[in-house]
């Protein structure tokens, strides 16, 4: 699958998590949270050491979100990111977006091998969607 069709394929389902969630402003973290909400697209803030992040509840892991997500964006450190991948993988969510300076070959392959939908390519959902600060 190509990049693009991957990214519109990522976009066309719904909700989302952003795992890697950050109370920050200055963070990617918040920045990829508060771009879902400027397109009124519902999301999940997960971040294992908040309560709350941009006024939405936050989750401390995949499976304790409250309803099945169609992807999640992944702005954790790479080393993370595999670990990330494999809980994706067995709460049964299917695409992933590792936000650049998320991804590692590691955790992509490994994706790749079970079966994900995997954009990684240093493509930003702030470009893509359209982010204002």
């Amino acid at each position: 699958m190509s990049v693009d069709a991957a990214i519109a394929d990522f976009l066309t389902g719904r909700p989302h998590a952003v795992v890697g969630a950050s109370r920050d402003r200055n963070k990617y973290g918040n920045k990829v949270l508060r771009c879902y909400m400027q397109h009124g697209r519902p999301v999940y803030p997960v971040n294992p050491h908040a309560t709350a992040v941009e006024g939405l509840t936050a989750y401390p892991d995949l499976s304790a979100l409250p309803a099945a997500v169609h992807g999640i964006s992944i702005i954790t450190p790479p080393h993370i990111t595999a670990a990330v991948v494999a809980e994706a993988a067995a709460a049964g969510i299917g695409h992933l977006w590792m936000q650049p300076g998320a991804e590692s070959r590691q955790a992509i392959d490994r994706a790749e091998a079970l079966g994900l939908s995997v954009v990684a390519d240093g493509a930003c959902i702030l470009v893509v969607l359209g982010y204002r600060d």
